[in-house]
């Protein structure tokens, strides 16, 4: 099971490669993408370059990938650099201006900025000619997150069997990556509230006992709902999360539905 799950990523990570699991591989992966862009976008051009109320930074991509402006320290994993090194590792050609701190230090700057023609509407159309370059990279932060999280857990093995029985059907695999990308890993000691985390390795840990396959990647959406709402009960009041909570408890039925 395991090694059918990581051939299946493996041929997702692959550029140009043709190999036997490649065509239905390559269905799942665009099939994927197109949900997490619907999730993140809307599925919109517009939406690939946005700065949500209340938030410290804007976000790129297709996974709406965080970018800081220089001298913002938040308590949140910052990916969109993270996605530029692996774009140019794979031998992309990307454009200057994604080097370095975000270009806007203000919501209100980006907004003022943000007409036809201008940085953003550059950096969208790049990012919209590059979506499988982006869905390549979300699904390798899910291959290389298991390990890690492994890692960080008192019970390592435990998490593992759950992660695979959740990995046996493509709704399974597309749960395990959207998850990663949405609300990260769970090992940063920074992205907690009181004391509680709310990325994937919390979702393992909160899985109750379930069959592989998709009795378990139901499971894994009831436990991610159970997971966020906790996080909005002990989040900082002044934060108002609980008018995501509707938003993200939809996002995490669509993992116990086929895609």
């Amino acid at each position: 099971m395991k090694r059918l799950f990581l051939s299946a990523i493996f041929a997702f990570c692959v550029f140009g490669s043709i190999i036997e699991a490649a065509a239905p591989a390559s269905t799942v992966k665009s099939k994927i993408a197109q949900k997490i862009w619907q999730n993140e976008c809307a599925g919109s051009v517009q939406g690939l370059v946005s700065w949500n109320k209340g938030e410290d930074f804007p976000s790129l991509g297709i996974g709406h990938f965080i970018w800081f402006p220089a001298g913002v320290k938040a308590n949140f994993e910052e990916s969109f650099p993270e996605f530029v090194r692996f774009a140019k590792r794979k031998g992309v050609k990307v454009p200057a201006f994604f080097d370095g701190a975000a270009p806007w230090k203000t919501r209100a700057e980006w907004a003022k900025a943000d007409v036809k023609g201008g940085l953003a509407s550059q950096m969208r159309a790049w990012l919209a000619n590059h979506t499988e370059l982006q869905a390549d990279f979300i699904i390798a932060r899910s291959l290389t997150a298991l390990e890690r999280i492994k890692k960080q857990s008192s019970s390592p093995q435990e998490l593992a069997t759950r992660y695979y029985a959740v990995a046996q059907t493509p709704n399974g695999m597309y749960a395990l990556i959207d998850y990663v990308n949405f609300k990260g890993e769970g090992i940063n000691p920074k992205e907690r509230y009181q004391g509680k985390g709310w990325g994937l390795m919390q979702v393992l840990e909160e899985m109750r006992s379930a069959k592989p396959g998709a009795a378990a990647a139901k499971e894994f959406s009831e436990a991610s709902k159970r997971v966020l709402s906790r996080r909005v009960q002990l989040s900082p009041p002044s934060r108002g999360e609980s008018r995501w909570l509707k938003g993200w408890h939809n996002r995490c039925d669509t993992y116990a539905k086929p895609i």
